[in-house]
């Protein structure tokens, strides 16, 4: 199974008796202190019910609180709806205020980390695959608070790391963690998070894992099922995309012409029209004919 499929990332990652693999996968995440590691986490209902009748109902990818409390959302996503802002507020948003319950105080409200996944380049200013947003005062950078932490993890920004040679594996447990997720369509990469999963235990139990999961019948098919609805919804956003794009076309050419019939009917030479529009010289010879 393409682990980048969420039906499979989820099947290894958020299911029940998995939990220190997802474990593993957030400390190399948040990167926090020794002292300060996740250690025990409980894997939530990934179902948000909407509070109004109104409400949009929402299916996180996955959903966990730690032993401190702190709630962590992961979502993987493989094609860009362009959303992912708006998006990954509205699940912050929806996590956070969800823990209030009647009677609670605000100062009882955890730490709600969003982490995406993304098989596609998002966060523009920069080349580094692995983001983190914070509150911080515009001018002097102090955090507002901490309650609020969002991660972007790109994995095609990753890739050109990886053929690039720039990456360890033995060093960053993120970068294993991710590259993991291209291990079934890479088999170099394979291979190497293979040999690293003969000291590394946890790596081990994914690996042991994700074959279970590739073997079962009943997985594999709800899989192919999910992978068929991601495919042609991505076509679909990528036949938009040319459209648009096509659309785009036919207007500037429109445009082009209008102008164009503008400057001839104003007397300009048609070499000079032909210059300033980008029109070849036989459209513009065309053009002045039927003006003529």
């Amino acid at each position: 199974m393409d682990l980048k499929v969420d039906f499979a990332f989820k099947q290894l990652f958020g299911k029940q008796g998995n939990e220190p693999i997802l474990i593993a996968f957030l400390n190399a995440t948040l990167k926090l202190p020794e002292h300060d590691r996740i250690t025990s986490i409980e894997i939530l209902n990934s179902e948000l019910e909407p509070k109004h009748l109104d409400d949009k109902k929402s299916v996180l990818d996955i959903h966990a609180r730690t032993e401190n409390g702190a709630r962590i959302n992961i979502e993987i996503q493989l094609a860009n709806r362009y959303d992912m802002e708006k998006r990954t507020l509205y699940y912050w948003s929806r996590i956070y205020s969800g823990q209030l319950n009647e009677g609670m105080g605000y100062k009882e409200l955890a730490k709600t980390i969003t982490i995406n996944i993304l098989n596609f380049r998002f966060v523009k200013p920069t080349e580094r695959y692995h983001t983190t947003f914070h509150l911080f005062e515009d001018e002097e950078k102090f955090l507002l608070t901490d309650v609020l932490e969002i991660h972007f993890m790109e994995i095609s920004k990753l890739m050109v790391n990886w053929r690039k040679k720039a990456l360890n594996l033995h060093e960053d447990l993120l970068v294993r963690w991710l590259l993991l997720l291209e291990a079934g369509e890479n088999e170099d990469i394979r291979r190497e998070l293979e040999a690293i999963a003969m000291q590394d235990s946890v790596m081990k139990k994914a690996f042991a894992e994700w074959e279970d999961i590739s073997r079962d019948p009943r997985a594999w098919s709800e899989y192919e099922s999910r992978r068929k609805v991601i495919l042609d919804d991505a076509a679909a956003v990528r036949e938009a995309e040319l459209r648009a794009q096509e659309a785009g076309e036919k207007g500037a050419l429109q445009a082009a012409e209008n102008i164009a019939r503008n400057l001839l009917a104003s007397g300009m030479d048609m070499e000079t029209v032909a210059q300033h529009t980008g029109l070849s010289k036989e459209k513009v010879a065309e053009m002045h004919r039927n003006i003529q």
